[in-house]
């Protein structure tokens, strides 16, 4: 290998070996067991290799965060521009963005797990891992916006009660906060977001499968259901076309 080729592995090459190792062993050991040397043992770099990229746990951990947050939205983004270049409802566009996300989980369990599940102990994931994770709601956001600028949510038949219950950053990621009688859509869009992860946790994590004999027939009868909530209706077929 010529200086070069060496150069460009060290600032390519070697990051990816590093975190594809390091995903592996999170579906094996999970986040809490995840170390340098384990890292360094499964990818048959020296520990000092693994050091001049990730100087520390957390920062690869970090990256590994930023990469999981990413992947997800990307395949829920992918899937609202096929949804919508089908001519999909917002309903429609919602089922498909959520069984994308649906299918990046069980296909990478242990970053589902290490962006969703339990908090890695002495790990608190810094500033630079916001943008990655707003993503997501970000693509639930601009669905309900849609969906309000076409008509077709219905109202709800009360309100939250109280004073606004919004951070400015909700606020902003939506775009400002609608009309009555949609004044409250964006506390309901955070409940629709809450209960989408929480489904998918106890799909991931097999705690329906011994409720329900179809996971994925429930998983779009739950997120039908939920999205009752924010006046969406969810197509049976989950892409007819907006009429």
């Amino acid at each position: 290998m010529d200086v070069s080729t060496n150069a460009t592995f060290e600032n390519t090459g070697r990051p990816a070996v590093i975190k594809a190792t390091a995903r592996r062993l999170l579906a094996e050991l999970g986040a809490g067991g995840l170390s340098l040397d384990a890292v360094a043992g499964g990818s048959g770099l020296a520990v000092t290799d693994l050091e001049a990229v990730f100087p520390h746990r957390d920062d690869l951990l970090t990256a590994l965060v930023i990469d999981a947050y990413d992947g997800s939205a990307t395949a829920m983004e992918q899937a609202d521009q096929a949804a919508r270049a089908a001519g999909a409802s917002a309903g429609g566009r919602l089922l498909a963005v959520t069984r994308a996300l649906r299918t990046w989980s069980f296909d990478n369990s242990g970053e589902f797990t290490l962006i969703y599940g339990s908090p890695v102990p002495g790990y608190h994931a810094p500033q630079d891992t916001v943008l990655s994770a707003s993503r997501t709601p970000a693509v639930l956001a601009g669905i309900v916006r849609s969906a309000l600028e076409s008509g077709e949510l219905t109202p709800p038949r009360r309100t939250v009660p109280g004073p606004p219950l919004l951070r400015p950053e909700a606020v902003e990621l939506f775009g400002g906060v609608p009309q009555a009688p949609f004044s409250d859509l964006i506390e309901r869009g955070i409940v629709l977001w809450s209960n989408l992860i929480g489904l998918l946790v106890f799909q991931v994590f097999s705690r329906t499968h011994d409720s329900v004999r179809d996971e994925s027939a429930y998983f779009d009868f739950a997120i039908a259901v939920a999205a009752e909530s924010i006046g969406l209706v969810v197509p049976p077929d989950g892409d007819s076309p907006t009429e």
